[in-house]
């Protein structure tokens, strides 16, 4: 993967952005999605795009619902390898946040192949597989494409009981929030992109967005949880609105909040992504509490495979505890919802 002349290939220099920091902002997407021409109504479609739920789900009449999504980004690292591991976890996350079991994925491939070779590809599939593998499932095919930047993601089936399916909308007043993964995915991505980071904190950027959030399977049979996300492109403080809706806010305490090493350094040298910045005005408005650039940067963070939100009724505190303890993963309390009120749904204690 060397080349004399040029010294090893960085994927992160192909591409104009980083991983799910790519992501159209909400309101161009918005404008985008208000088409002329209606959908075809459905009755047997569950959950659609109307509440920017994470995936499809098509009820199939017997109690089982199938689970549809996808998911692809231009490089948020160098390694290949771990491109691909990234990017699959990246998308099978989609499903688990609906509280659903994988069940194959295809392959979605740009690559520009003028300018980079096939057996870097070939590594990113491989990565990719590596994560199917751990999942359970099958990378069972998929479309490729010559394309001006690489980019590679997974289209996903999964499945869920009707009764199980978890929505991003539908959490309580009273319920508390949790978080599974630490914020700062977007800061170090673009500080690695810069080449400011050490050996150590690349691994650890690697890890932590490769980990599977397979809990969420988990979740979905339990009552007391709520609604789920995963925090992806437009940032903890978009997803976590989105499950606000119209009828909740939500208390966030900014101590509580689980930050990576080093982010808040990174910050304060002026290292952050420009789609936190374009998070950030479309999000300020709804927002009380946060003052200066550490509170806006960590709150409006683009992640890529970012942790699931999770609400859950305080009565199931110690089974959500349990549930995450047994699959090894960080289980941090971030704050509550409660009913909306005048002024802004968001509020940073």
């Amino acid at each position: 993967m060397n080349n004399a002349s040029t010294g090893p290939i960085r994927l992160t220099s192909y591409s104009h952005g980083a991983g799910c920091g790519c992501k159209i902002a909400p309101e161009t997407l918005q404008a985008i999605l208000k088409g002329e021409v209606p959908n075809l109504p459905d009755p047997a479609l569950l959950v659609g795009y109307g509440t920017r739920d994470d995936a499809a789900v098509y009820q199939l009449g017997d109690g089982r619902c199938i689970i549809s999504t996808t998911d692809f980004f231009s490089p948020i690292v160098d390694d290949p390898f771990d491109f691909g591991r990234i990017a699959a976890a990246n998308a099978l996350s989609d499903v688990y946040a609906m509280g659903g079991r994988p069940l194959l994925a295809v392959a979605i491939l740009g690559w520009p192949v003028e300018r980079l070779s096939p057996e870097l590809a070939r590594h990113v599939l491989d990565g990719a597989r590596t994560i199917c593998t751990k999942a359970g499932i099958a990378l069972a095919g998929g479309h490729s494409i010559d394309a001006p930047e690489p980019f590679f993601g997974l289209a996903v089936t999964g499945e869920v009981l009707k009764d199980q399916v978890k929505r991003n909308h539908t959490a309580l007043p009273g319920d508390l929030l949790f978080l599974t993964k630490p914020i700062g995915t977007g800061i170090l991505g673009t500080a690695l992109k810069r080449g400011l980071l050490r050996d150590d904190q690349i691994i650890l950027l690697h890890e932590t967005m490769a980990r599977l959030n397979d809990v969420g399977t988990a979740l979905g049979s339990m009552e007391g949880v709520h609604a789920m996300t995963d925090v992806t492109g437009f940032g903890l403080a978009g997803h976590l609105l989105e499950m606000c809706g119209s009828d909740l806010s939500a208390t966030v305490e900014y101590e509580a909040l689980p930050v990576m090493p080093d982010v808040k350094a990174l910050i304060a040298q002026g290292c952050y992504p420009d789609g936190a910045l374009r998070n950030w005005k479309d999000q300020a408005k709804y927002i009380e509490g946060a003052s200066g650039m550490e509170h806006m940067f960590i709150l409006a963070d683009p992640q890529t495979s970012g942790g699931l939100l999770v609400a859950c009724d305080p009565r199931s505190i110690d089974a959500l505890s349990a549930t995450f303890t047994a699959g090894g993963h960080m289980v941090r309390c971030i704050g509550s919802f409660g009913k909306r009120e005048a002024g802004p749904p968001l509020q940073l204690i």
